[in-house]
């Protein structure tokens, strides 16, 4: 897991008007496992510009990923994943406080492979 902490910064801001957005939450709701543009579009009654935009908006904020795939036609196409894990918001002292967790998955690919050369416990 890969932790932020924002104290009331405008990334904080930037976050919440995200969330706010009905098809940015549909995308990180939807994309629990990677997804084509055009899946999310059907999951999420939205147009496919709609997706695009709303998903280079999550990519922005490290909320989504994208995975580059090729089919064995030789065709390449590319499928968003949400990388976020859980959100935390606190309020003390008359400050929001947002913490976001992402997985990492450099780290959670190194855990893997380091447990799978131990023999996986």
């Amino acid at each position: 897991m890969y932790c932020v902490q924002h104290g009331g910064t405008a990334d904080s801001v930037d976050i919440f008007q995200i969330l706010a957005d009905e098809y940015a939450r549909k995308i990180l709701l939807a994309a629990d496992r990677p997804k084509t543009a055009k899946t999310l579009s059907e999951e999420c009654d939205a147009s496919l510009t709609t997706i695009y935009r709303r998903v280079s908006t999550l990519q922005e904020h490290d909320l989504v990923e994208e995975h580059h795939t090729v089919d064995s036609d030789g065709s390449h196409r590319s499928e968003f994943e949400t990388s976020l894990e859980e959100l935390h918001v606190e309020i003390s002292d008359g400050q929001l406080s947002l913490t976001i967790e992402t997985r990492d998955e450099l780290a959670d690919n190194f855990t893997s492979l380091w447990s799978d050369l131990r023999g996986g416990d």
